[in-house]
């Protein structure tokens, strides 16, 4: 049982890693109001695990560990809903309630286009 939260742990580092590397390469060349960074990342997590676990589910059910690993821990360390929310009330509270809303409907809509669209191509031969 100590080995999956090992996986876990070990995946969720990296995926925390790479969120902040992403987040930052998009911030040094965003400078809008939009929370670029946090979307990007959400979309690409939502695409991500729309492949990995599609392929979990219909070719590689017994690969418990490396689903633990890439889908909980990096995945789960790569994406940032908490940030999202977050963001959507900051943005709120500083008078762009707009902003926040487009933020909101296209954060889900997108990243879930992102999730139907990896495991479309994740069900592909």
């Amino acid at each position: 049982m100590m080995d999956k939260f090992l996986w876990v742990f070990l995946g969720a580092g990296l995926g925390g890693a790479a969120r902040y590397f992403v987040s930052v390469l998009i911030i040094l060349r965003y400078l809008g109001p939009f929370p670029l960074a946090t979307f990007s990342v959400n979309i690409a997590g939502s695409f991500l695990i729309g492949i990995f676990m599609t392929l979990f589910t219909n070719q590689y059910p017994h690969h418990e560990n490396l689903r633990l690993f890439l889908v909980t821990g990096i995945l789960g360390g790569f994406t940032t809903f908490s940030s999202l929310e977050w963001e959507l009330l900051q943005t709120a509270r500083f008078g762009a309630r707009s902003l926040a809303l487009f933020y909101l409907a296209s954060s889900v809509a997108a990243g879930y286009a992102a999730v139907w669209l990896g495991a479309v191509l994740a069900r592909r031969p």
